[in-house]
């Protein structure tokens, strides 16, 4: 089984009615048969204003797992998306890249200053080697953060996850056992470092996005009374007063990519 990872980036404009966070979330059902998405990571990308962007410059990377090297075939799907769901003003970028590819030093320094720098599509190249790393419209400036989302996600600690197995179905209250089966861990991060018990309930708010740190989907929560936890990264607006909208795939702001 081979690992890859598939960035894409400012896909969306102020106006669209979704964004590079949906849009990822779509291609995962259309990627070729022998590859399984486990799941589909935001990366945050700097705020700066010298840098065009939507509403929260904000990266999108699959990890997906093939049975081969469909990295050709993957390509093929995801430009035919990008193409589909096109927006005048918007300047779409697309990575793909093994996991050892992705992997690469020269990789993981650029996505971390991205983070941090104003960086430009001669230095993704630079970085990317001959990885694949195309532009579809507009300035294709979209280049610069599908690589540094393929490098962030490839470093296993950076991003939250959008999409991974069925965290978009869990109820207001769950315990620590059934997200253990849904292959979340639930790390407290109270003052005493105390430990979650399997029978301990988590309150979520309806809202599940697990972070991705140590390669795992992790799910950060703080006491909320006896064997009882509140997920601490719950939806922006969200205060516990019900559950926070679902949306459809292909339908970003911030809520809708989240």
């Amino acid at each position: 089984m081979m690992r890859f990872f598939v960035g894409i980036d400012d896909t969306d404009t102020v106006d669209a009615d979704r964004g590079t966070g949906k849009l990822a979330r779509c291609l995962g059902p259309r990627l070729p048969e022998g590859c399984r998405t486990t799941g589909v990571v935001r990366q945050q990308l700097l705020v700066d204003p010298r840098i065009p962007y939507t509403s929260h410059n904000s990266a999108a990377c699959l990890i997906v797992e093939a049975e081969a090297d469909l990295r050709g075939q993957m390509v093929e799907r995801a430009v035919k998306l990008l193409a589909e769901h096109f927006l005048e003003g918007s300047d779409p970028g697309l990575c793909v890249a093994a996991e050892a590819e992705a992997r690469r030093p020269s990789v993981l320094a650029f996505a971390r200053n991205c983070t941090q720098q104003c960086l430009t599509q001669a230095d993704a190249r630079r970085a990317a080697d001959g990885i694949l790393l195309s532009a579809h419209g507009g300035t294709g400036d979209g280049i610069i953060g599908a690589l540094a989302a393929v490098g962030l996600t490839a470093s296993g600690w950076h991003g939250r996850f959008i999409d991974y197995r069925r965290v978009r179905e869990l109820p207001q209250e769950v315990s620590v056992a059934q997200l253990a089966q849904e292959g979340i861990d639930v790390l407290s991060i109270d003052r005493d470092a105390s430990v979650p018990a399997a029978v301990d309930r988590v309150l979520t708010f309806g809202w599940v996005r697990p972070r991705l740190m140590g390669g795992r989907a992790v799910l950060m929560v703080v006491p909320h009374g006896e064997g009882v936890w509140a997920n601490l990264g719950r939806k922006r607006g969200c205060h516990g007063n019900g559950p926070s909208g679902q949306s459809s795939p292909c339908g970003d702001s911030e809520a809708a990519a989240a």
